[in-house]
């Protein structure tokens, strides 16, 4: 009888357990630094929701577009994805989302610019997360070495590629490793003051002679030896590689990857220190790219998902994920005012925080929306990395570029 009643219980625990709907929620790169918060989110979410099992997975940046899609394709996509607002723009591209239905209530959690970075004409197609403006971490023992005052750090991007150059003169090692493959250039050029369509929308005109000659300039950089030889290949992963092994005096970054260094490379976190991004006069903002979580096309729960992702990004857990990363800074309008971001410190993570803080007013998500995006976004790719290996000239790249572009739109 004993031994019937327990086969009982199991088998009613395990038809509990049957019942529950199994979500899956993605986020890029958090895992193992986050695994404490996110799986926080997990038991809330379980909590308020009794009839939900929660799992959460955690993927490469580089993989996350083609897992997605090959998800959907399947017919088993997860109910929320964390994407960044660049790969936004490529799956609305593709049709690969479903739109979001918000209250107003709703869409005045957030702050405007943000969620305006996730709408697409009258459809939201996204909820944003987490953002931090870039700041540049630097190795004061390369400072020093390189005859450079540590207490000095660059304030203009001039003065940072002359800093730059100075490093891998006097040391050897490379100064900077500048965010100038895939469509990077895009966003300098922004930086910069610079128009990428005419007053329309309709034209781009990212081929005139300013346009050209601050291409040049990283042509020029790239052809010297001022900037190593994989930057168009791998970018960021490979900058941030290079600094947490000592071999790179500056890293532009976002300061929440100011912790991987940290976890990385003791040493070279001891001595590094935090300035400002330089800001370019002309343009006055920093491009800074949103997180977002956005629901896949094929949902089976749709209402669901979407509560998932409204919870995933509300205030209380944003400003959690922010004190957990120390670097990172909500989206919404309430977390956003607490008195968290305002403290300072003499470490790195803290500098990058405090820094990062006095730079969101000139914050802004500058990815661009376009039709045809997938394909005029290969277009300006091939082109930019034409010019880099000298294959074509810096003004016959913007020229092909403008003209496949306007062809497009």
């Amino acid at each position: 009888m004993k031994k019937f009643l327990m086969t009982a219980a199991l088998l009613a625990l395990g038809s509990a357990s049957a019942q529950k709907t199994q979500v899956e929620f993605w986020t890029i790169a958090l895992a193992p630094l986050f695994n404490d918060e996110m799986n926080r989110l997990v038991a809330q979410f379980e909590k308020e929701n009794p009839n939900v099992e929660l799992k959460w997975v955690d993927v490469p940046a580089s993989a996350i577009e083609q897992k997605l899609l090959a998800a959907i394709a399947s017919g088993r996509p997860p109910a929320a994805v964390n994407l960044a607002s660049d790969m936004v723009v490529k799956m609305v591209d593709q049709g690969a989302l479903e739109p979001l239905t918000l209250t107003d209530a709703q869409k005045k959690v957030y702050f405007a610019s943000p969620l305006n970075t996730f709408t697409f004409g009258d459809k939201v197609m996204g909820v944003p997360w987490y953002w931090a403006p870039k700041v540049v971490a630097y190795n004061t023992d390369i400072f020093r070495k390189a005859g450079l005052d540590p207490n000095n750090p660059p304030r203009t991007i001039q003065t940072l590629i002359a800093a730059a150059r100075q490093i891998k003169d006097k040391t050897g090692l490379y100064g900077f490793m500048p965010n100038i493959n895939n469509l990077n250039m895009l966003v300098l050029f922004q930086e910069a003051g610079l128009p990428i369509f005419d007053k329309t929308g309709g034209k781009a005109v990212f081929n005139s002679p300013e346009h050209v000659k601050l291409l040049q300039s990283y042509v020029d950089l790239y052809k010297q030896g001022y900037i190593p030889e994989d930057t168009m290949r791998r970018g960021f992963t490979a900058a941030t590689e290079l600094y947490s092994a000592g071999k790179l005096g500056m890293l532009i970054t976002g300061p929440q990857f100011i912790l991987r260094v940290a976890n990385d490379n003791k040493d070279i976190y001891n001595v590094t220190k935090v300035a400002p991004y330089p800001i370019n006069i002309a343009g006055n903002v920093i491009h800074t790219p949103l997180m977002g979580f956005v629901v896949p096309k094929g949902v089976k729960d749709k209402a669901l998902a979407q509560k998932l992702a409204l919870f995933l990004t509300n205030d209380v857990n944003q400003l959690q994920f922010s004190k957990v990363t120390k670097t990172t800074f909500p989206s919404t309008v309430k977390a956003s005012t607490d008195k968290f971001f305002k403290q300072g410190g003499n470490n790195a993570i803290d500098q990058g925080k405090l820094v990062s803080s006095t730079e969101l007013k000139k914050a802004k998500d500058l990815t661009l929306v376009y039709p045809d995006a997938s394909k005029l976004n290969k277009v300006f790719k091939d082109n930019i990395e034409a010019a880099m290996a000298g294959q074509k000239s810096a003004k016959q790249a913007l020229d092909d570029i403008v003209k496949a572009w306007n062809a497009s739109l």
